[in-house]
Order: structure tokens, then sequence, then C-alpha cells
């Protein structure tokens, strides 16, 4: 009885420790941030023009139209059981250089510890019931810069530190660096972005009491060790294009592609070597005013209960609404219809621009 104690943490823990040897490292930094680019299934690479470039591609943030830019984005996963959280703030330096602050969290709290729930004479004592967090974080700090005497190029980066916590259990510290290029003329659009360009590694530091290091033991799992995770270099390059319809109406069309080398992956295409995943994303607006976004991506192949084979896809709405290009309020429904494995549903983002906090006296 006393093994059912330590059910809670340390499936959760088991589960970590077995991703934590698998290739994909640092996952929740692939979620995307803002509900325009998930509404538009991450095709942001080559559209980012705003604060969350920093994410999507930092050479991007040299296309704010304020020179102040703050964004809040919330969404949860798992019925409300995970969160996760998105905050930027971006500065124009002057016309051809911008820089922004960027924090991400994701994160599974109040997770009861039963370790010590019974004691070695078997006693049940619910007072000895703890609570934890396991959670994911990350910083960027990012820096771009735009060619005077090339019109539309720009180019970025992003230094990113990373924080994982599992309780006292534990905990790690990694470090990263994103890359990215961006050159827009006449509508077009283009992006490419190398996303840990050195790898990204994080070094983890195990914590483990007397008493859970005795179960696994016991049930034969292996004891973990201090180590280093590596997240390898993934290229990101999207295009897009804007037509103006006429009477206030356009429309912009992207398609991107995430060329991952770490090996066969899970995707529409892939290899021994190299595996990519294809997004397509539209949006149509009025003035700026209002705006609707659709988007297909996270293909997928999976096995029926026959166990025929079929590949499925995740589409994605939104809507967005400017208000005198001060306040944007945006939104984006995704995984329509349960038709993937997709965790997130529901994502409200909002963005304020200003060129000035105050008037001059």
């Amino acid at each position: 009885m006393k093994f059912k104690a330590f059910i809670t943490p340390l499936f959760l823990l088991s589960i970590f420790f077995a991703a934590a040897q698998e290739k994909y490292s640092n996952e929740f930094l692939s979620l995307g941030v803002g509900a325009r680019g998930l509404g538009m299934s991450n095709t942001m690479c080559a559209l980012s023009e705003d604060v969350s470039a920093a994410y999507w591609n930092p050479a991007g943030l040299t296309r704010m139209e304020k020179r102040y830019q703050l964004s809040l984005m919330h969404a949860e996963y798992f019925a409300g059981i995970a969160k996760y959280d998105n905050g930027g703030l971006g500065f124009k330096i002057d016309s051809n250089s911008a820089v922004a602050l960027t924090y991400i969290r994701f994160g599974v709290d109040n997770i009861m510890n039963t370790t010590q729930l019974i004691d070695a004479q078997g006693n049940v004592d619910y007072d000895k019931i703890t609570y934890f967090s396991a959670a994911d974080n990350a910083v960027f700090l990012s820096y771009a810069y735009s060619f005077p005497k090339v019109p539309g190029l720009s180019v970025g980066a992003s230094a990113k530190i990373i924080y994982r916590k599992i309780g006292r259990f534990a905990n790690s510290w990694g470090f990263g660096l994103d890359l990215g290029v961006q050159y827009h003329r006449k509508g077009w659009q283009a992006g490419v972005m190398l996303r840990d360009a050195t790898s990204t590694f994080n070094a983890w530091q195990y914590s483990l009491s007397d008493d859970v290091i005795s179960v696994y033991q016991q049930t034969g799992n292996e004891i973990p060790e201090n180590g280093l995770e590596l997240t390898m270099p993934a290229l990101i390059v999207s295009g897009g294009k804007t037509v103006h319809f006429g009477k206030g109406f356009n429309g912009t069309f992207a398609v991107g592609m995430d060329f991952t080398f770490d090996g066969r992956r899970n995707s529409l295409i892939n290899s021994n070597v190299l595996s990519a995943d294809p997004h397509l994303g539209v949006e149509f607006d009025y003035k700026r005013i209002v705006a609707l976004r659709a988007g297909i991506g996270n293909f997928q192949t999976e096995a029926d209960f026959d166990g025929k084979r079929k590949t499925t896809l995740q589409v994605n709405f939104g809507i967005g609404v400017n208000i005198k290009d001060i306040v944007s309020i945006d939104y984006a429904f995704t995984d329509l219809g349960d038709i993937s494995i997709a965790q997130y549903s529901h994502i409200v983002s909002l963005r304020l621009s200003l060129n000035r906090f105050r008037k001059n006296q």
C-alpha cells in the first residue's frame, strides 16, 4: 500500500525522465505565441511584424509600426489543468533597429505530492500531503536590424534562457539562440529562421529524497542522474502575399514549412535524416479593423482500430479586432472537432501599441 502513495509524483517524474532522453526537448517552445499566429497555423515566420516576432522570427521586430508594444496571451490545456502564458515588451530604438523582451511559461500547478502520506507503519496522515508545480519557463532577449540600403531586408537574433522545474525533485537551466531573416516587397513576404541555431542545452539536476530513491529501487526503475539534454537546430521557412481587393478589403495568404534534422518524426514528410511539417494560413481583413483567419497544419499519421493508417490534420480558426491601431484583441480556436492530437483549444491575446506614454506638455 505504501507504493500507491508514490504514484502521483513518480508517474510524472517517470514520464519526464523518459522524455528527457528523446529528441523532443523543450517542446513547449514549439507551441507558438499570439492568437493571430496560432489561428493561421504557425505561418508567421514571414508575416510577423509586431512584438510577437521575437518568437516567430526576431527580424520582424523592425516592422513594428509603433515605438512601444506590449503583448499578453493566455491559453489552457487539458481542460484547464495546464496553463500556457506569454508576455512581451518591444521597443523600437530607431527606424532601423528594435529590441524585445519575451517571457513564456507552460505549467501544471497544485500537483499533489503524496510521498509522505503513509509512514513506515502504514498510518495515513492527510496533513502530510503537499503540492508542487511542474513548469517550463523561457525568457527571450531579442534584437533586430533592417538595412537602409536594401529596403525590406532585416535580420534578427533571440538569445533565450530556459528554466524548467518539477517541484523540488528536479530542475534545469538552458541556453539557446535563434537567428532570423525577413524580406518584404510589394506585398510579398519571406522569412527564414534557424531555431536553436547553436543547439540549445538544458543542464538537469535531480534532488530525490531517500524515500523516493528507495521506491525506485524496489520497483526496478532507473534512478535519474544529473545530465545534459540537447535540442537540435530546426529550420523554419515561410512566405506570404498580401492582396488588396479594394474598398478596404485585404487578404493575406501564407505557407510555411518546419524542417527538423534529428531523425524521423511523425510528420507529413519524413526520413531517417530530415522531417518536414507544412502549414497553410489565410487572413481576410477590412481596413485592418476586423479580421477573420484560418489555417491547417499539424499533419499526423495515425492508426485506427483496424490497424489502417490515415493522415489527420489540425484546422484552426481565429478572429481579430484592432481599435485605432492602439489596442488589438485576438482569439484563436484550434483542434476543431478533435481531429488531431493537438492539446490546446482556446487562445486569447492582447496587444497595446504606443508611440509615447503621454502627450507632450
